[in-house]
């Protein structure tokens, strides 16, 4: 079964980064993750049956809310279902943390991670505007979405 586990270690950073960078088109740096590691986040790798890290998130709880800051699956590991596990475990570890619901933003154009989300139990609340930069032209607004967890 696969399985979370947190990261502490500031070094594992530019690993996490090499391996965004990829898996998909808008990487963080290997320097938000060192400040996330270093921080007060949590960042978790996921692994999958053979203890291998197929996946990274980074969640942020304050009080009984949690923020879902980044989470991606390996390239090789995506569509097979891993992303949905993996959420599902982050929502699980937030509320036996204490958190009564996730919020995350997630880029207009991601219909993909939009359903996903959907699935899971989250709802569209708003939108930021203009909030993701984009390699060229306007910048893309983000949706906000929220579960009760």
């Amino acid at each position: 079964m696969a399985e979370l586990c947190r990261i502490v270690d500031v070094l594992a950073a530019a690993d996490i980064a090499n391996a965004e960078a990829a898996s998909t088109t808008h990487p963080w740096s290997s320097t938000m993750y060192a400040e996330s590691i270093e921080g007060q986040d949590q960042v978790f790798a996921y692994h999958a049956e053979q203890q291998q890290a197929i996946g990274f998130a980074v969640l942020l709880q304050v009080l009984d809310e949690a923020h879902l800051q980044n989470v991606f699956i390996c390239q090789p590991w995506q569509r097979l279902g891993h992303g949905r596990q993996l959420l599902q475990q982050l929502m699980q570890h937030a509320a036996k943390q204490g958190a009564s619901r996730m919020l995350l933003e997630v880029r207009e154009s991601n219909l993909a991670a939009r359903q996903l989300y959907l699935s899971c139990g989250f709802r569209e609340t708003g939108q930021r505007k203009h909030y993701y930069r984009t390699d060229s032209g306007p910048r893309e607004h983000a949706i906000l979405m929220e579960a009760q967890l």
